[in-house]
């Protein structure tokens, strides 16, 4: 049996939301192991001064734990 454990992580690029995406799970997987998937909650476009400054995702990012992980696994 495999227990799956999710995390909420926030996102920003300067390119797109597309690059946001990719920066925040090349991070999650920096720091987490068995990384499995990931659900966008939510997008936001950072405007300043009337010009776009920025593509800022919210995502749950899903990751399996190992057989006799601890409460903290990986974080």
């Amino acid at each position: 049996m495999s227990v799956a454990r999710v995390i909420e992580i926030s996102s920003v690029s300067t390119k797109s939301f597309e690059d946001a995406i990719h920066q925040g799970i090349q991070r999650a997987n920096r720091t987490l192991r068995n990384v499995e998937g990931a659900w966008i909650k939510d997008q936001n476009v950072m405007i300043q001064d009337g010009n776009i400054t920025g593509y800022r995702v919210n995502m749950q990012v899903t990751f399996v734990l190992d057989d006799g992980a601890t409460a903290d696994p990986g974080i």
